[in-house]
């Protein structure tokens, strides 16, 4: 199994510390907002690493944490004169909702930074013993200059980072590009009592401090959006290894592309933000997840309305497949039956445009074979290596809608046998009436090799 590994910029085979304990931390959102389709991307590309990791070793530890204290969440609670914990509640219940229609699995531990508080305070108060912190006019702050292998993850020197960063110019910094461990509160903000008074954590400590605690002082998979490289990565890095004496914080780096938007950036100043729940509207939760995993992670991936369409027709066509074996005895979807080209795909740096081209090519078999015992195996293959990717979830009528329109699918079946004796006879008049008073209940027909196949419109 191989990852591109950013902090080396090359892939190298993955080797866990202990192969009876695979340890993952990923960055999980900040609660303030409903979650857009640039948070969805990272959670579903890790859904499916964490897959995958499952099937090669025995054990897994995902974390993915939860951020429910930062200033945006104070000014979205400020703008809407709510108490912050309504905010942190109600956009975490909505992350967990949209990640759940996304078919994103649970990870095993989910920290939130308020649950870590004496955790946090004691790493920051390491960091200050070690000598690469500093308290200065009520601010505890990392000392960059301290950590000489600062900029190893993202390859910049510091005169690079401090011109591609914004900065914040402050007369208690020693040097500009020093960061934030503890900040003071006022008392409309939130805060909890430390060495240094009534505060709150700074942004990167608090998933040093969740890694350590959960994961321990090594972990093996840090993942994250591409912008999280610098500085907040970046930071991560320097006070985790400088916590730990100079013990590795991370084995492996592993980022996702970021998403545009018909072509353009996404952002709010555009304002092409584009929520998932609003997607969901429009397509069904694995459409959208196959749009994400139709490009490779590590690239850009340009969200379009008409990729959007194509990979829900795409999906039509895959269980559509399913439903042509649907008189073939149901079989498990065990992992044993993925198809080894199929895995390795996935295995060489989550090539899920590959793997997808696998799928597919099962798809078309099922549309070819006439042999039970193939049709067997290949039922088998496209549930298991659907159930990898998180797609083919549901049962073949369900998606195409037979079920919650509440439609006789027996009956749909007896009107279709109907029209193809009608047709082998020539009667043609009866053939189309029975098509039009389909239609008119809005299923259509389609006539291919082998037979008339069915979907509902819409």
């Amino acid at each position: 199994m191989f990852l591109y590994n950013t902090r080396t910029q090359r892939k190298e085979e993955f080797f866990p510390q202990d192969p009876s304990r695979v340890t993952m931390y990923v960055c999980g959102p900040t609660v303030y907002s409903y979650a857009h389709i640039g948070n969805a991307r990272p959670a579903v590309v890790f859904d499916v690493l964490a897959r995958l990791l499952r099937r090669e070793y025995p054990t897994l530890v995902y974390a993915r944490n939860i951020t429910d204290i930062d200033d945006k969440i104070n000014a979205a609670a400020m703008e809407q004169g709510v108490p912050i914990s309504d905010i942190t509640r109600t956009y975490t219940q909505a992350y967990h909702e949209d990640l759940e229609a996304l078919g994103v699995l649970p990870p095993d531990i989910e920290p939130r930074v308020t649950e870590h508080m004496p955790q946090i305070i004691a790493m920051i108060d390491a960091l200050l013993r070690a000598g690469h912190a500093y308290e200065e006019q009520r601010h505890v702050l990392f000392n960059v200059p301290s950590f000489d292998r600062y900029g190893e993850l993202s390859h910049r020197n510091r005169e690079d980072m401090l011109a591609g960063a914004r900065v914040e110019v402050a007369p208690y910094k020693r040097d500009p590009s020093d960061f934030v461990l503890w900040k003071p509160s006022s008392g409309d903000l939130p805060g909890w009592d430390s060495p240094w008074g009534r505060g709150r954590p700074g942004w990167h400590i608090e998933c040093s401090t969740m890694a350590e605690v959960h994961l321990g002082d090594t972990i093996d998979i840090h993942g994250g959006g591409h912008d999280l490289i610098f500085p907040h990565h970046e930071n991560e890095n320097a006070q985790s290894v400088c916590a730990h004496a100079g013990v590795p914080f991370c084995r492996y780096w592993v980022h996702n592309g970021l998403i545009a938007i018909e072509g353009e950036k996404m952002a709010k100043s555009v304002g092409n933000i584009m929520l998932v729940r609003d997607l969901l509207a429009q397509a069904p939760g694995e459409a959208i997840r196959l749009a994400l995993l139709n490009a490779h992670y590590r690239g850009p991936l340009d969200w379009t309305a008409e990729g959007l369409t194509q990979a829900r027709r795409s999906l039509d066509r895959l269980y559509q497949a399913l439903r042509d074996l649907k008189q073939v005895p149901d079989s498990d979807n065990s992992q044993r039956n993925i198809p080894e080209a199929f895995m390795e795909c996935l295995r060489d740096d989550l090539n899920t445009p590959r793997a997808l081209a696998e799928l597919f090519g099962l798809a078309h078999q099922a549309h070819t074979a006439t042999k039970t015992s193939d049709k067997q195996r290949i039922k088998k293959q496209m549930l298991a290596a659907g159930d990898m990717l998180g797609l083919l979830q549901q049962d073949p009528e369900q998606w195409f809608g037979g079920v919650d329109a509440g439609l006789d699918t027996a009956r749909i079946e007896t009107l279709i046998k109907e029209r193809e004796a009608a047709r082998r006879s020539k009667d043609f008049d009866t053939a189309d009436r029975i098509r039009n008073t389909l239609l008119e209940q809005g299923v259509i027909l389609e006539d291919v090799t082998g037979g008339t196949r069915w979907r509902v419109s819409g």
